[in-house]
């Protein structure tokens, strides 16, 4: 370790103060980790660290030092418990040293002699993690092989070797951020330990972020029972988040950043939709690869946590070409990944306005303060009066031309604002109250063109803020 020191003092006289006991003690120094738990909270910049070593005792009083110098351990979440010798090793009293800064000192009772197995566990901050998948399609778009990686970023002052890595999804209700508790004056530590929201945040996260298989004890000072075993997700369900254990054993040395395998799914089917949301893809068709997360598809074992997604397409000679790369949100088990692969070079989609209109018009007269509907132009409007309220007809047409060599299904969604009403005879719904979905299909080398009409009534006209959907024939006078 670089910066955590424990040392061990057997203490022969055990009611002798500090400065005299160390004249009568056995200094050695404690042997490396042989196991250590890191599970990775981002939301709160939260690391719950767990490690096990095998230490030596004597009988009677013992003294422990910790040392989180240079790191942003939280002192006060630090503690220590002897899981192989609970009723014969307890701990009798923590002291924070005024000589040694950012140290403190554990005094042990011992009734044991020997070996004994410690875990020492403490919050600390500076370590994140982020996800990135990569995704490689086969030439036609219908199967895909995903790889999903965890990068694991340390700049928490402290080297990690050999550890078990967890990564946390999802939220935790935590009210204090420990980077700012690991910068609080040693002097200060004893007032924070008294503080019952500190102490109740500390015991929850830590009874919640523990909950996976025990480590296993070691069977001698730096042994292992451990196998090297391949990567894989393992899912731990909890109220309000997931929690990914990585298998296997990495060193993340601090101010590093390690990519680590999390999982590889093959033959994942792939939907193809085609879409028009202005609001959400800007003004192009864009096509959209549609993945589910589920076990049908060989996905499904968890939620696939916010991440960067890299596409690729295999191409018949076996070579890859690069399609895109974008952001994703967090997708729960069951719902659908869905990757922007941009507009389709071989479907081409225009629109077009084949008329406009106005009519319906009322008219405010300032001196009768009066309205007054104008009807084929028989009125003349002069100074005295303003355009109070009117009707406006649009007549769209949207040609879709398929040269993809299979067919698409296209869904449209167009906004709307104000009083509205919809006209056409397309398959056509209210997504919501202004948005209009229309869908339809497209063979290959057809062309399909889609006639309708939106009439919108503003001013004095506008009687509601919502759309209405009318089947109707759409005539556009030479067309």
């Amino acid at each position: 370790m670089k910066f955590l020191t424990l040392l061990v003092f057997a203490v022969t006289l055990g009611f002798a103060s500090l400065a005299q006991a160390t004249n009568n003690i056995d200094l050695s120094m404690v042997p490396a980790r042989d196991s250590v738990q890191l599970t990775i909270y981002n939301s709160e910049d939260l690391t719950l660290v767990r490690e096990r070593r095998l230490m030596s005792f004597k009988r009677g009083r013992n003294q422990l030092q910790f040392s989180w110098v240079n790191t942003l351990i939280d002192p006060s979440s630090v503690e220590i418990r002897f899981p192989s010798h609970a009723e014969q090793v307890t701990l009798a009293d923590t002291t924070f040293s005024h000589a040694r800064p950012q140290t403190l000192i554990w005094n042990i009772d011992a009734d044991v002699e020997g070996a004994v197995q410690t875990e020492i566990t403490y919050f600390t901050s500076g370590l994140t993690w982020t996800a990135d998948y990569t995704v490689m399609t086969d030439p036609m778009l219908a199967k895909a092989q995903i790889e999903g990686f965890v990068r694991v970023h340390n700049n928490s002052g402290e080297d990690y070797q050999d550890a078990e890595i967890r990564v946390v999804v999802g939220q935790i209700n935590l009210v204090e951020k420990i980077a700012e508790l690991a910068r609080v004056p040693v002097a200060e530590v004893g007032a924070m330990e008294l503080k019952t929201r500190q102490q109740l945040r500390q015991r929850a996260a830590k009874k919640l972020m523990q909950r996976s298989t025990p480590m296993p004890l070691a069977l001698s000072p730096g042994s292992s029972d451990r196998a090297v075993a391949p990567k894989e997700i393992i899912k731990e369900g909890l109220s309000e988040y997931f929690i990914y254990r990585i298998d296997g054993m990495e060193t993340v040395p601090n101010g590093w950043s390690k990519r680590l395998r999390s999982f590889d799914a093959d033959n994942v089917p792939v939907s193809l939709k085609y879409r028009y949301r202005r609001h959400q893809y800007g003004a192009a068709l864009v096509r959209i690869a549609v993945l589910n997360n589920d076990a049908d598809s060989g996905l499904g074992s968890t939620p696939l946590p916010n991440g960067k997604v890299t596409v690729f397409r295999r191409n018949t000679d076996g070579g890859l070409s690069y399609i895109v790369h974008q952001a994703i949100q967090y997708v729960p088990v069951g719902d659908d990944l869905e990757l922007n692969l941009g507009p389709d070079r071989n479907v081409v989609f225009n629109l077009d306005v084949l008329a406009s209109k106005r009519d319906d018009l009322w008219l405010k007269l300032r001196r009768a303060k009066a309205f007054k509907r104008v009807g084929d132009g028989s009125v003349v409007i002069d100074h005295r009066a303003t355009v109070a309220g009117w009707q406006e007809t649009l007549t769209f047409r949207r040609t879709l031309r398929n040269f993809s060599g299979q067919p698409i299904d296209v869904e449209i969604r167009q906004r709307i604002d104000g009083d509205a009403t919809w006209r056409g005879e397309l398959d056509t719904r209210r997504h919501d109250y202004r948005t209009v979905e229309m869908r339809t299909a497209v063979g290959v080398g057809a062309t399909t063109e889609l006639l309708y009409e939106v009439v919108i009534r503003h001013g004095r006209n506008a009687k509601q803020r919502r759309l209405e959907i009318e089947r109707a024939d759409v005539a556009v006078p030479g067309y």
